[in-house]
């Protein structure tokens, strides 16, 4: 499903285009599905994988089957949270490969946020998505 969305970067603002996600997302009233925070743990339970490239690429995993589960794909993201342990640039050179070849150019707003800590000790990456859905 493609759905109508408006991607804007302002030339008043900083070119996040250039970054490969969008300043602002207009979308049509209509049905939006909230996906919770996806870690890198799986359906069967197996350990959660070490290191944060591992552990993006299973997040992604777990993002691509919930925009199935929905009948979605990424051009139906409306927005992206990005939440990283020990976020630095580094980090940012680990992460946003994957989440970027995801994506595959459809650029929904997305924000990344360094914590603290996430909800187990060996977690470092959690994405949660706004979708928007037909119904």
């Amino acid at each position: 499903m493609q759905t109508s969305l408006k991607r804007m970067n302002p030339a008043t603002l900083p070119n996040a285009g250039s970054m490969g996600y969008s300043q602002i997302v207009i979308t049509n009233p209509g049905t939006l599905a909230f996906v919770s925070g996806q870690v890198a743990q799986t359906a069967d339970g197996s350990a959660v994988p070490d290191g944060l490239e591992a552990q993006t690429r299973q997040v992604v995993a777990n993002l691509t089957e919930a925009l199935k589960s929905v009948g979605a794909s990424t051009y139906d993201i409306v927005q992206m949270r990005i939440y990283v342990t020990d976020l630095d640039e580094d980090a940012m050179a680990i992460a946003m490969p994957p989440i970027m070849a995801f994506l595959d150019g459809a650029a929904p707003s997305l924000t990344g946020i360094g914590v603290a800590a996430l909800a187990g000790p060996d977690l470092k990456i959690e994405i949660e998505m706004i979708v928007q859905i037909s119904t």
